[in-house]
């Protein structure tokens, strides 16, 4: 069937097919690489099974009530992050322009993770990498990335065949639209993802050390529940888990039918993530029991999150285990499938955002942002110093970026122009779980307390010291220099015109897009032209 258009010819705007396939994509997003190699040490290094209960109260009190504040908006306006913050008010706009631009800069450096993983799907047949630590790290390092520093475009051929295949890929999924390409993604990479997972869990906790490392892992230090650092790192690890904050849910929730249930799909997905994550912690630990235990000549104190648990103390436990080349094999499955979920919301970000603002169809969007995304991606990271332009985009672009724009979106919508009721009046219209001024609370003090301390840590951390003793040109050109060109940019685009989108201001009364009953079963029987406006079509309406 084509694609209906509305009165005018105006294509309607693609959507999920159900609340199903957006919950499912939602937790595609949200569970990602940091949810495996992020969670564990965050929870280790913070007071083991202690730190579960400030993780829990930043669920509670941020994390969720982020994914509302985003499904809200994006829901009630319709649009991407750009759309939806100028339908709010043409000052909004750049905050939208801001989160887009952050979410480009992330999706150049994920793509480079994911072919890591692919390398080393195919590595772990012939584990290649060695048998010990000491050998595993200095694969990763010096024989696969090749790794340098300062400047330069040295390539790395397999790294750059491999990234361009998953950038390849990662187009393929998205030129097939939001339904069939993002949803029917989703809706079979993530049972995938969830049944290969939870057979390494259990097959880690086999392994001889398995109870030591769990033990590790849990065994509660109460006394650091007192240190307001722990609390910080609870909410940095809930709120980069989230995808919350740059884009992607607004996004999402903008391709959800007008009478869809958002706090319910967010309890879920805010649910199913750190169920994931804790799921995570226990296979982790369990396996890096066995590592330290084993002859891979690895201690407790070597091995830490990030990159390098997953591509060199995992690739030692790999060659210690019985079996290793068929769990290794499982293991950088699990990695692809959870990143390139990830990596599909991230660039669509980008995509949704360019065709609101130039009117143009899903392939011409697509092809027209992600080539140069590509190519960009493929000049900077599988180059000799690939690795160290990763670390600092990623830093800069979590710790600065992302914690950033959240606080300012906070502050703009609940203070600037007092939208927190007309958003709480919204998800309660449409949902079963409703919020009220607790909710408020936590989007207006709570929350933007907490971005505000961990923002202003952050910029005196990376003023005071150059970040991991990089070369202060670098950083100030993948760092800094990456924050200035993301905020001049995001003015540059806020100034153009919009060609796409023709509402402009406040929500749509309708969409058109069959996000109404009325809508969806004209468009299910014809493709024939409908109406304008409907029977129902703003009936919770709650200004």
């Amino acid at each position: 069937m084509s694609t209906p258009t509305a009165a005018g010819g105006t294509k309607r705007r693609e959507a999920f097919s159900g609340r199903s396939v957006f919950v499912f994509a939602a937790i595609g997003s949200a569970v990602g690489l940091g949810n495996i190699w992020r969670f564990p040490f965050v929870a280790f290094e913070s007071g083991g099974g202690a730190f579960l209960i400030p993780y829990l109260v930043a669920l509670l009190s941020a994390g969720i009530p982020l994914l509302f504040f985003d499904y809200a908006i994006g829901h009630r306006y319709r649009g991407s992050a750009p759309l939806s913050f100028r339908r709010i008010s043409r000052y909004a706009e750049p905050i939208g322009w801001i989160q887009v631009l952050v979410a480009f800069v992330i999706a150049i450096y994920y793509a480079a993770i994911l072919a890591w993983a692919a390398c080393y799907t195919w590595f772990s047949l012939d584990q290649r990498w060695g048998e010990t630590y000491e050998e595993t790290a200095g694969f990763f390092s010096e024989d696969f990335l090749r790794a340098g520093s300062g400047f330069g475009l040295d390539f790395v051929p397999l790294i750059t065949i491999v990234l361009v295949v998953v950038w390849v890929l990662s187009l393929i999924i998205l030129l097939a639209g939001v339904q069939k390409g993002i949803g029917r993604t989703a809706m079979f990479f993530i049972p995938l993802l969830v049944v290969l997972f939870v057979a390494l869990v259990v097959r880690s906790l086999f392994l001889p050390g398995a109870l030591d490392g769990l033990n590790t892992f849990f065994t509660p230090e109460w006394s650091a529940l007192s240190d307001p650092a722990v609390w910080i790192a609870a909410y940095g690890q809930i709120f980069f888990s989230l995808s919350v904050g740059f884009g992607i849910m607004v996004t999402y929730s903008s391709y959800v039918k007008r009478r869809s249930n958002l706090t319910s799909s967010g309890l879920v997905v805010g649910f199913s993530n750190s169920a994931f994550e804790v799921l995570a912690g226990i296979g982790v630990f369990a396996t890096l029991g066995f590592l330290v235990s084993s002859a891979a000549g690895a201690g407790w104190d070597d091995v830490s999150g990030g990159p390098g648990l997953a591509f060199i103390a995992f690739p030692a436990l790999i060659s210690q285990m019985p079996g290793g080349a068929i769990w290794g094999v499982v293991f950088f499955i699990c990695l692809i499938l959870a990143g390139l979920t990830s990596m599909i919301s991230i660039v669509e970000v980008v995509i949704s955002s360019f065709q609101d603002k130039v009117g143009v169809n899903r392939t011409v969007a697509t092809l027209a942002v992600g080539i140069p995304m590509a190519v960009v991606s493929v000049m900077l990271m599988p180059t000799e110093t690939g690795l160290q332009n990763l670390d600092i985009m990623d830093k800069f672009a979590n710790s600065i970026g992302i914690v950033g724009i959240a606080l300012i979106a906070l502050i703009a919508i609940m203070f600037v122009f007092r939208l927190g009721p007309t958003l709480r009046d919204h998800l309660n219209s449409v949902s079963s779980f409703k919020v009220g001024p607790i909710w408020i609370v936590c989007m207006a003090v709570v929350t933007p307390l907490v971005l505000a301390y961990s923002l202003i840590g952050e910029i005196i951390s990376l003023i005071d010291e150059p970040y991991e003793g990089y070369e202060s040109a670098v950083i100030n050109t993948w760092g800094w220099g990456m924050i200035a060109a993301i905020l001049v940019l995001s003015a540059i685009f806020t100034l153009l015109p919009w060609r796409g989108a023709r509402h402009l201001d406040g929500p749509p009364a309708t969409d058109t897009d069959p996000s109404d009953a009325f809508h969806e079963e004209q468009f299910s029987s014809s493709d024939t032209t409908t109406p304008t406006t409907a029977p129902g079509a703003d009936t919770h309406k709650e200004d």
